[in-house]
């Protein structure tokens, strides 16, 4: 309260603005475009041609996130070129992290008029007067927020300096919260794809046990409707006695959520039309650990639905490797995953019991199995089918 209070005082700025602009800045690591409405909240409040802010990780070369905010939209008209080579001439990168200022003020207004990057790609543009703030982040990100004039402008003036000086510190710690957001989306994908590559169907259910979301493999099997389906967001089992046990293990889940306790599982079998093997499902709460607001959908329930007449999809490449396997011998060892029989295998090669049974020896020597189940096994837990 006391930085907004003073704020007048600070950078001629009112507390009402001045919170607006703290709200943009740490709203933008979840917009589309990150940091789009500050940047043009600040262009406007800066009577400025273009608002930049490029990230990178000064572990690698490349330029890294580059987002504007100009008289032309977002796409600064020479960001292309800048990328691909004003990047590397630019002075201001290498400036002090905590540094706050405009060109004209650090290097001269003549040294700075006489500099490549602004003769080859500012003037161009129209672009003049260049307000500078770097900034180094606590997970190691360089910052860098460009506020650009054009000729008929005038350079930034205290206020305009001391405002951004104001806004750097919330800036900087916004651009770490991105910087995690990135990382556990990554994970969280990185997941979500293992999962599915395992056949492993995951449904996220809301406080009303109506579907939030689902992977493609919990999709894949809802579109064959066989044993399980979604229907107006709605979790529907094939079997009338099915279903009323899964909607009895829904709302016993839901109960377990609203109590905070996450170590309550239900599991069921459903039985499907076609006759193949049930289905198995286990529920289990999601942990309540924050409060929504308003209409907010929250997360109450995981579902995860297997198939137990499915194999997962190893990847022929990473068997080869891992195993040392013929191409014949990873078709052989794919058609022993899915269950088949020496005779099925055969039909499906187009080969005869007895080529496959050779190849089967040669699977069974490189893999150090004696059995088809242990060798189902082997082949089952290994890293084949997370890649």
């Amino acid at each position: 309260m006391h930085i907004l209070e003073h704020a007048d005082d600070l950078a001629g700025i009112g507390s009402r603005e001045l919170s607006e602009l703290l709200a943009l800045t740490y709203r933008g690591p979840l917009e589309p475009t990150p940091w789009a409405g500050l940047l043009e909240a600040l262009r406007l409040r800066l009577d400025a041609s273009f608002l930049t802010l490029v990230l990178r990780n000064p572990a690698h070369e490349r330029p890294g996130l580059i987002v504007n905010a100009s008289i032309h939209g977002p796409h600064l008209p020479g960001e292309p070129s800048y990328s691909e080579h004003y990047y590397a001439i630019c002075p201001f990168l290498h400036w002090p992290a905590d540094q706050v200022a405009s060109a004209d003020e650090v290097m001269g207004s003549d040294t700075w008029q006489a500099h490549d990057f602004y003769r080859n790609y500012l003037k161009p543009l129209d672009l003049r007067y260049v307000l500078v703030a770097n900034m180094r982040t606590a997970a190691g990100m360089d910052c860098a927020l460009f506020a650009c004039r054009g000729h008929g402008g005038k350079d930034f003036d205290t206020d305009e300096i001391a405002l951004i000086r104001l806004l750097r510190p919330h800036l900087q710690q916004a651009v770490d919260l991105h910087s995690t957001v990135d990382e556990l989306d990554s994970e969280r994908l990185l997941y979500a794809a293992t999962i599915d590559r395992l056949l492993v169907g995951t449904v996220i259910l809301d406080e009303t046990g109506k579907v939030m979301r689902s992977n493609q493999a919990a999709q894949r099997l809802f579109a064959t409707h066989d044993g399980l389906e979604c229907r107006q967001e709605k979790l529907l089992a094939f079997a009338g006695k099915d279903n009323r046990n899964l909607q009895k293990a829904i709302l016993a889940v839901l109960q377990q959520h609203q109590l905070g306790r996450a170590d309550c599982i239900e599991v069921l079998t459903l039985a499907r039309p076609t006759g193949d093997v049930p289905l198995n499902v286990l529920l289990r709460p999601i942990a309540l650990n924050y409060e929504g607001q308003g209409n907010t959908r929250r997360p109450a329930v995981a579902v995860f639905i297997r198939n137990p007449g499915d194999s997962p999809q190893a990847s022929r490449r990473l068997l080869r490797s891992l195993f040392q396997l013929t191409r014949t011998e990873t078709e052989v060892a794919l058609l022993m995953m899915d269950g088949l029989t020496l005779d099925e295998s055969a039909e499906r090669l187009g080969v005869s019991r007895n080529t496959v049974r050779a190849h089967l020896r040669g699977v069974f020597a490189k893999t150090g199995a004696t059995r088809q189940a242990q060798l189902v096994k082997t082949l089952l837990n290994s890293v084949a089918s997370l890649a």
